[in-house]
Parts: structure tokens; sequence; C-alpha cells
């Protein structure tokens, strides 16, 4: 639908790229039309290649999505090559075929970026984040979920130079233990996202830290953290009061006890409160919901 809209705003072939490139062109079309598409245009003439490698070129904006999860490596660096202003990476899932030599000269020439979303590239390595860390001193988001090649230094790394993030996604980091992510906390006191789900290796030390040092601190993520205890659940209620969202289900020690603090706050938790748990056991064993009139 866009591609006919232009083409029916131009009603004598070629009177497009008579538009202004950068003025008209690039910041006010072709930003509306998918980059799959952007892609084909390319191969109409030598002009359109030049004008979509120029779009390339001043693109805020990639996400691979767009194109697809099996991006041949070569196209991908031939995309980028020239691109210097990107704001916004998105490479989720793309496991098959993106490596350090791929994404390393992309993060080395962009210094804009605020956001880098890399869950499930388990090619890359910690010389990633390394990179990550040294070219992009204005992050604020970035996701490594999956990513089970981060370790403590690169992490440490991350620490040191990006000082400004916001949100930071580390489901099924496993090889971070506590004294990794107290690192990470006590540099990066802005957090108000983080997840370390699915890591069994985090516990009440690394919770309590970033209570302490988070206190903007809206959404915490331990889903499946096993040694995660009451305590520390007690003092992120005492240092968080901006608390918004708090994932524990399967963390078996964190009992009503200490969530009932954060409920009666309107934190949003994914486990029920016990007598509501009890019902639906209730209802899946017998086949209803009894009705049950509680006074208190």
């Amino acid at each position: 639908a866009p591609w006919h809209l232009m083409m029916s705003l131009t009603p004598s072939r070629g009177c497009l790229l008579d538009l202004p490139w950068e003025d008209i062109l690039v910041p006010h079309i072709l930003c509306h039309l998918p980059l799959q598409q952007l892609l084909s245009l390319q191969r109409v003439s030598k002009s359109f290649q030049s004008l979509i490698q120029l779009y390339l070129a001043n693109m805020r904006c990639f996400d691979s999505s767009q194109i697809g999860p099996a991006i041949p490596r070569a196209a991908f660096v031939n995309l980028l090559k020239d691109n210097e202003v990107l704001q916004q990476l998105a490479l989720q899932n793309c496991s098959e075929w993106l490596t350090d030599r791929e994404l390393l000269p992309v993060i080395g020439q962009n210094h804009h970026l605020h956001q880098i979303q890399l869950k499930g590239c388990a090619q890359l390595s910690r010389h990633a984040l390394v990179a990550i860390s040294l070219s992009c001193p204005n992050l604020r988001r970035l996701s490594l979920a999956h990513c089970e090649w981060v370790d403590s230094l690169s992490l440490r790394s991350l620490a040191d130079h990006c000082k400004v993030l916001e949100a930071v996604d580390l489901t099924a980091c496993r090889q971070l233990k506590d004294e990794a992510i107290c690192y990470l906390v006590q540099k990066c006191s802005r957090l108000k996202s983080l997840s370390l789900a699915v890591n069994a290796n985090v516990g009440d030390v690394a919770v309590e830290e970033i209570a302490k040092c988070c206190p903007e601190l809206e959404h915490l993520d331990l889903t499946g953290c096993l040694r995660v205890k009451n305590d520390s659940i007690r003092v992120l209620a005492e240092y968080c009061p901006k608390l918004r969202s708090l994932k524990v289900k399967h963390c078996h020690n964190v009992a009503e006890s200490s969530l009932s603090i954060l409920r009666s706050r309107g934190v949003e938790l994914d486990v029920e409160p016990p007598l509501q748990r009890a019902l639906v056991l209730l209802q899946d064993v017998v086949g209803f919901a009894p009705f049950i009139n509680l006074q208190i």
C-alpha cells in the first residue's frame, strides 16, 4: 500500500527520484516503507540503489525481524556498513548467523546507540559485550536474555562504562553470580528494570544489593531464582518505593509473609495469595469453585 501511494504521487516515471533525497524522500517517505520492501527497491535501477543506500546510511533503527531471522551474513554487513547514526539495534534470535565478526564493526562505528536487543544470540562471545560497553556510553536498554556467553568480566566492563543504563535483561545468563550482579547495580544505580530470571546462582546477596543501590527500580524479574528467600524480598520492599512489578514464580523459598508487604502497596506479583491458590487448586480437583464467606 505505501508503494502504491508513492507511485500515485508520481504520475510520470522518474518524478519520485526528482524529489530532494535527504530532505524529503529519506526522512518523510522511505521511513514509512517496510525494510524488506526497501531492499527490493534496490533492484529497480542504479538510482534507486543509491537512494536506498543513502537511506540505510541514515537509518536510526534497525530491526532484523523486519527482514526475517535468516539474513545472510554478507547482506547484514552490507546493510549497515555506512551507518554511523544508529540509535536502536534489534537482533533478537539471530543465533543461526550472527557472530562477533558481523556485530563488532556495527557496534564500533555507532556511538549513539541507546537500545540494543541481542536476545538468544548464542554465537556471540564476551567480546561483543565489551565492545558494546566501550562504544555505547549512552546505552539505556540492553537485552542479553539467553546469552550464556555473558560472564562476570564482560558485565563489569558494561557496568564501568554504561552508567545511564535503565533496563537490563540477563535472563538465563547462567554464568553470573551474586558478585557480578552486585557490581552492576553499584555502578548503574539508575536501573528501573532488571531481569535475572532462570538463574540458580542468584540469591539474597544480589537482591539486597539491588534494593539498596537502585531506588528507581520499577520492575524486577526473579523467576526461577531458587536461592532467593524472604529476607531479601523484605529488604526490596523497604528500599524500593517505586517498585511496580515483581516476578517470583518458582522461587520456592519466597513466602506470602514477605510478599504481603508488597501486595498491600499494589505491587503487581505473579503469584496469587495462598487462599486464592487454594481455591484454584480445589476448583481443579472437584470441578467447581465453592462459595466461601469470609468475615474478617
